[in-house]
């Protein structure tokens, strides 16, 4: 795809989940609560759960446990955390505001469209499925065989499902470790201001070439 001044321009757009497309705190909260509590752990805070997410769920754990990876219950945590979110993933969870509006426009364009997670690979498809059916039709989770972000598995993955092509493709997330995986795909990175970092711990932390603050900015990249 080209624009009239003959500057490639793209037509894939590779997103993160969490925190990008969705508002997925409150449930994720839900569910390291529930660990914690089941093992007799303290709860914790939503803006405790907020700075912990963003490497998937075995990191979350280990954030969040007392004796964090050595912590003897880590291996159980891990596999409750899987199970309880998994079936717990939607009862709190939305889109933020414009972003069903901005995909909509994206997909009259003819712009290709995935999501790509360190959620395990079936709560990535079962939170696509029911929030955005076809207008995103491939999403990509954790899964054995391929590595989580920052690695560039995912959305090589994405990429390849789609028959999409990388200098066509730009990558949207919302946190450092979404910078990082762009850059390891060796692909240009939208950041979000609405979502788990916000624009001034992203400035601070990544110095992103582009910022935005509405959904609605985000065709103006396409088209």
């Amino acid at each position: 795809m080209y624009k009239e001044d003959g500057k490639t321009t793209f037509d894939t757009a590779v997103f993160d989940l969490d925190g990008t497309l969705l508002d997925t705190l409150e449930d994720l909260a839900g569910s390291v609560n529930h660990v914690m509590r089941t093992l007799g752990y303290p709860e914790k805070t939503l803006d405790e759960v907020r700075r912990s997410v963003g490497n998937g769920g075995a990191k979350l754990m280990e954030r969040v446990l007392p004796g964090g990876r050595e912590d003897p219950a880590y291996e159980r945590a891990v596999q409750m955390h899987t199970e309880y979110y998994e079936a717990h993933c939607r009862i709190r969870t939305r889109p933020y505001d414009g972003v069903m509006e901005a995909l909509e426009q994206l997909k009259e364009a003819g712009v290709k469209m995935a999501i790509v997670s360190n959620k395990g690979d079936g709560a990535v498809k079962v939170l696509a499925r029911e929030f955005f059916g076809d207008l995103i039709p491939i999403a990509v989770g954790e899964r054995e065989g391929i590595r989580r972000k920052p690695a560039p598995d995912t959305v090589e993955e994405a990429i390849r499902q789609l028959g999409s092509a990388k200098e066509h493709t730009i990558y949207v997330g919302d946190s450092e470790v979404d910078d990082q995986t762009a850059r390891n795909a060796g692909i240009p990175c939208i950041l979000v201001a609405w979502g788990f970092r916000g624009r001034q711990e992203l400035e601070k932390q990544v110095h992103p070439a582009h910022l935005i603050d509405a959904a609605s900015e985000l065709p103006a990249f396409f088209f």
